[in-house]
């Protein structure tokens, strides 16, 4: 991601290992579920190994598709043995259910819709 030359992940990952969090509470990760891009068993141990040592929360985010992607999202099945990995190594993790997406309105796509469309109208999103 280019924010990494400016923010490592080494660094935000060490920063995060040294947050002085109160008993019970974690940091809480979002991961987007790319089909054949960073859905593989290899890429959930490596997740593991990122977040040895840090009190996390793993969201997966299963991608929301959008006219002009070349990304798909992963399938249930990919999405649930990625989940069983994270959970087998004792972090805790959660599968974000997606809604919205029959009218394109899921996180992101209006977004993009926005700025394919007319650019000058600023438009914040929260999700």
């Amino acid at each position: 991601m280019p924010i990494n030359r400016h923010y490592p992940l080494a660094e935000l990952l060490d920063a995060c290992r040294q947050y002085p969090l109160p008993p019970r509470r974690r940091i809480t990760f979002e991961y987007v579920m790319l089909d054949g891009i960073n859905d593989q068993d290899q890429h959930a141990r490596e997740l593991v190994r990122l977040l040895q040592g840090i009190p996390a929360l793993v969201n997966l985010i299963p991608f929301n598709p959008f006219p002009q992607t070349k990304y798909r999202r992963s399938s249930p099945a990919r999405i649930d043995a990625f989940r069983e990995i994270i959970l087998r190594a004792g972090l805790m993790t959660v599968t974000r259910k997606t809604r919205g997406e029959d009218i394109d309105a899921a996180c992101g796509q209006l977004a993009g819709q926005v700025r394919a469309g007319r650019s000058s109208i600023p438009l914040r999103l929260t999700n």
